[in-house]
């Protein structure tokens, strides 16, 4: 919960509520569930994609550190 406090800053509930109203009427209640899924899909994606940069980096220290003790 502190993770989404930290991220809204000073965004109140009753912003929230009309950024939600607004979205509700924009998209329309159909669409939604949709461009959520799509989020969701986009931001595990991504988190994967960061989790395999994280593993090359980590492989590749381990290489050079094998590399320089057999020097």
């Amino acid at each position: 919960m502190k993770a989404i406090l930290l991220f809204l800053g000073g965004v109140g509930m009753q912003e929230i509520l009309v950024i939600g109203l607004f979205v509700l009427i924009f998209f329309g209640a159909k669409k939604i569930p949709d461009f959520m899924k799509g989020l969701g899909k986009g931001v595990r994606e991504f988190k994967d994609a960061v989790k395999d940069v994280k593993k090359e980096v980590e492989d590749s220290t381990k290489e050079a550190n094998k590399i320089e003790e057999g020097r």
